[in-house]
This record gives C-alpha cells, structure tokens and sequence, in this order.
C-alpha cells in the first residue's frame, strides 16, 4: 500500500477537488493523508483520511473574516502577509515530513503548495503540481483576466512579459520569497530569487484540473497535462429537505452563492434579495449562516447553509455567484445561465471566460445593487442565446471522460 499525501492551500473551492483525488485513490487501496487547515478534520475523517493541520481553526476563522480577503488588490497581501503564512508555511513543511514513507509517496498539491515544491527539492519525493484555473498558469499567450488589469488582445507579448515580470517582482516575490528561502534554507537548499515563477511549477508533472477547451496555450509548461473539472460537492450529503420541498413548491429559483469563504456578503445577498423582490423570481440563498443573510426573508426565498451543486443547479433558473472555479464548472454542467460578480483572484478570469462563451453577464461589485441585478437577469433569462449555449456546454460536460481515472492513473505510475 502507498501513500498519497494532498495539500491543499484555500477554501472548500481549493479542498474538495484534492479531496476527490483521495477518494479515487483510497479506492485503489492506497493510504491517504490530507495536510490542511484545521476546519477540515471531519472531512478527512469522513473518508477514512489520516488528518495533518496547518494552523488552529482560529487561523482560518481569521483569514476568512478578514474584509481584504476580497479586494482586488490588497487580497494578496492577506494571504501571504506575516507573520501567518510563514508559520502555515512551516507548519504545513513539517506535516509533509513526517507523513512521507521513503520511495512510497506521491505528493498533490496545488497552485500554492508551495511546502511540497520544497520537499521536492529537498528530499526527492514526487510532487504532483494541480492548477484548479487558468488564472494560476500565467500565460502571455492566453493571458488571465484581473481585477484590476485587462490585458487587451492587441498587446504585443513583451509587453504582456512586463507585466508579469513587475507582479512578481513588486508584489508577490516580496511577499513569499523571504518565508519560502528561510524554509529552503533550513531544509539545505540554496536561497532563490524568484519564487512565484516557474518554480512553483513541479518539473515533474502538472495537472490541468480544467478542459482544454475551457483554457489552452501553447507556452503552458510542457509537463502540464489537462484533465478536466474535478466536480466533487460532498455527494455523501444529500440535499436537506427543505430544499427539496422548496426547489419541488414553485417555478424554478435562482440560486446565490458567493463561496464557502465568504463572510462579507451582507450587502450582496441584499441586493440579491432586492432583485428578486423587483422581478418576482424565487430565490435560493446558500451560504454560512450569520449577519451576512438578510433577515425575515419572504417565503419566495429560501436559505440553506448547504445543498450539493450538482443536485440543486439543473433545477434552478440561473446561478448568482463570484466566478470560484468550482461553482462555474458545477454551474456548466447543470447547463444553467449565470450572472457572476467576480471580486478577486481567479474570478474576472472565470467570469471573462464564462462571458465568451455566451453563458453568463458580469456585474462587478460597485455596481452590485438590486436595481442593476435586477436588470441583469431579466436580460440574462430573457437571451434565448443564452439558454442555448448554457444546454450545449452542459452536453460537452457529460460526454467528457471521468478525470479522475487520469488523475489516479497518473499518480500510480509516479508511485
């Protein structure tokens, strides 16, 4: 029996896809151990898992609270400012040690797996780069969108190069490079001088956890292969049945999701809410209980803190949701249309994309208010285009092969 340790860097976005590696993998008789933060102990042990924390609970509750955790700009600074990230950091290194079996490992991490990049290096033991988004590769090919910099298609790729050269180098390598060369330091590796570039990239195989079709370029690392959306919503967890009386009790709704992180959404949910008081739509609220729901909601809307995507979106009239890459690829499958409102990260990425292929509508944050959300899903719901285009990339979901067959394939052979 082998060892498959994941590491996991975020939100239940970033966990869960990992998390279905493992099941995959326990499946075929190997141990599984997952490295992460503390709030996901019982999902671990849900499936059998080992279970190794990376901070308290009280680190992640942090984190999550922390109103930058959305800004466009200052986001970054919150996930890798100290003194946090060098001590999860180090935690999460010395995790990965002592779970390791010599000659008898495989290590998954994702785009910030920045411990097992190290242990790499360090000890030799095959780590398994996973890029759950476009947004996490850095193409000057097929350059990710932002919040705050669209690169425009005219743009000739030095310039594009510059671009990446400056966010390295005056925002994120600031930020990691000292935590990161102390640890390699310790560890017995030389210091580096770039550390968000291509050596986060495991030179020996990174995965594709999106389609081809959904985002291609020829100057993505050669080792990188695609494998497709890894859609695990806890299936273990039926769908509560006062969902399944409401979704059963009306036309159907929309839904709101803004991501098992947020915390901030209060005015976001009330506009939503607003929305649906102007056009009459039923609507779904699924979020973490809290100040953030509004209160006394009418009986045309419903809050739930949980109900499984795949079993709740196809019977919904459109999703409202940030552009997280988990909800898109669960709202594409479902073949419903999609009104995003991307505020960080990968999210101007996915809702850019979403965008082109004729699915979705954006409305930023500033201008999130009930009147323009309003506006925007009558037009959304009311584009026949829309609802065509929604129902054919649904179909090419479902003829799609399963990825994690490729995924467990792969890391069998490195085992």
């Amino acid at each position: 029996m082998s060892r498959v340790i994941l590491c996991p860097v975020g939100s239940h976005g970033d966990v869960l896809p990992l998390v279905a590696v493992g099941v995959a993998m326990r499946g075929r008789g190997h141990a599984v151990t997952l490295i992460t933060a503390e709030p996901f102990r019982e999902l671990a042990a849900r499936h059998g898992f080992d279970f190794a924390p990376t901070g308290t609970a009280e680190d992640y509750h942090a984190l999550t609270h922390d109103p930058d955790l959305w800004h466009p700009s200052r986001s970054m600074k919150v996930l890798f400012g100290p003194p946090r990230f060098e001590r999860l950091l180090r935690d999460a290194y010395a995790q990965l040690v002592a779970a390791i079996e010599p000659g008898n490992t495989v290590v998954l991490g994702g785009s910030l797996g920045l411990a097992g990049r190290v242990a790499q290096d360090a000890l030799g033991v095959p780590f398994v780069s996973v890029h759950l988004q476009p947004a996490a590769v850095f193409s000057v090919a097929n350059p990710p969108r932002t919040a705050t910099i669209r690169v425009r298609d005219w743009w000739p790729h030095w310039v594009r190069r510059s671009l990446y050269w400056s966010a390295e180098t005056f925002l994120l390598d600031p930020l990691m490079r000292g935590p990161v060369n102390r640890l390699r330091v310790g560890a017995g590796l030389p210091r580096m001088r770039r550390v968000f570039g291509p050596w986060r990239h495991s030179p020996l195989k990174v995965l594709a956890f999106f389609p081809k079709w959904y985002a291609d370029a020829p100057d993505y690392p050669a080792q990188l292969s695609h494998v497709g959306f890894v859609k695990y919503d806890q299936p273990e967890r039926a769908t509560p049945p006062a969902v399944e009386a409401f979704l059963s009790a009306g036309p159907p709704p929309v839904a709101v999701s803004f991501g098992t992180a947020m915390r901030m959404g209060k005015p976001y949910f009330a506009a939503a809410l607003d929305a649906f008081r102007r056009t009459g739509l039923r609507g779904l609220i699924l979020a973490k209980s809290g100040d953030q729901i509004p209160p006394d909601l009418p009986p045309t809307v419903l809050h739930a803190d949980y109900a499984p995507f795949s079993a709740v979106l196809p019977r919904c009239a459109a999703v409202i949701h940030h552009g997280g890459i988990g909800t898109t690829a669960q709202a594409l499958a479902a073949g419903v249309r999609q009104l995003v409102m991307p505020m960080a990260f990968d999210q101007p990425d996915n809702a850019a994309r979403l965008e082109a292929f004729g699915v979705a509508r954006t409305v930023w944050p500033k201008q999130f208010t009930g009147a323009n959300v309003a506006a925007a899903l009558t037009a959304l719901l009311a584009d026949e285009s829309a609802g065509r285009a929604a129902a054919e990339y649904a179909r090419r979901m479902a003829a799609e092969p399963d990825p994690l067959p490729l995924v467990a394939d792969a890391l069998e052979r490195l085992l």
